[in-house]
This record gives structure tokens, C-alpha cells and sequence, in this order.
């Protein structure tokens, strides 16, 4: 999870809280709207708080702590392009097997013919 990644980066607190915040809101969004749309999102903030990180940078230098910032930003970045759709529970979607071949109706087994006696042509069928 992202708190691993941030141990080897010293991050400062407000970077921290905002990546734990993107998170949390990108796990409920997933719930509500799926995987591709929570990543979207997720993305789009975490983008934005890089960009807003390396502004600092050129702003205060690398000594006001920012470098470790960016970087921190940068990993939660790569994480969260990496999910995939195997990490959500549920039943995998039919078909989703690539080397399961699909069955075609035709192909399919077909029960033995039953006995349904004689049939008489050009009759409707009610009695």
C-alpha cells in the first residue's frame, strides 16, 4: 500500500495527508463507480498535487524539504497506474478467461431426441 512506499520517502505531513486522502476517496469511488473511473479521478488529483509540488520547488529549493515531496507524489502516481482489475473481490466477468474457448451455441450438447409420437402436417396442434 502506499504507506510502504512513504516509509523510504520522507515525505512532509501535507503531502502524506493529501496521498492518504486521494486514496480514501479513490477506494469509495471505486465502490460507487468502478475501477477505471476511480483511478481517472485518482490520477487527475495526484497530477495536480505534483504539479503543485514541483512549483514549490523551483519556488523555496531543494533544501525546504520538497524534492522528497515529488518524489513521494511520483510513486503514489506509479501505484495507482499499476491497479488492475484483479485486486477488486468478486466473480471475474464471463469470458474474462483469455484462453477459455467460448462455446457456441451449435456446438453445444445436445439431450437425445424424446419419442413425441406422430405428428400430423398442416394441422394446428390443440385438441
Amino acid at each position: 500500500m502506499w504507506s510502504a512506499l512513504l516509509e523510504t520517502t520522507p515525505a512532509t505531513d501535507e503531502v502524506i495527508d493529501a496521498i492518504a486522502d486521494v486514496e480514501i476517496q479513490r477506494q469509495a469511488m471505486e465502490k460507487d463507480a468502478g475501477l477505471a473511473a476511480s483511478r481517472s479521478s485518482a490520477l487527475r488529483r495526484l497530477h495536480e498535487l505534483l504539479d503543485r509540488e514541483k512549483e514549490a520547488l523551483q519556488l523555496r529549493g531543494p533544501d525546504a524539504g520538497h524534492p522528497e515531496n515529488v518524489e513521494a507524489v511520483a510513486i503514489e502516481i506509479e501505484r495507482v497506474k499499476g491497479m488492475t482489475g484483479l485486486t477488486s473481490p468478486g466473480p471475474a466477468p464471463r469470458g474474462a478467461y483469455p484462453g477459455q474457448p467460448r462455446a457456441a451455441w451449435r456446438s453445444a450438447h445436445r439431450s437425445p431426441a424424446r419419442n413425441k409420437g406422430r405428428r400430423t402436417m398442416g394441422r394446428a396442434g390443440g385438441r
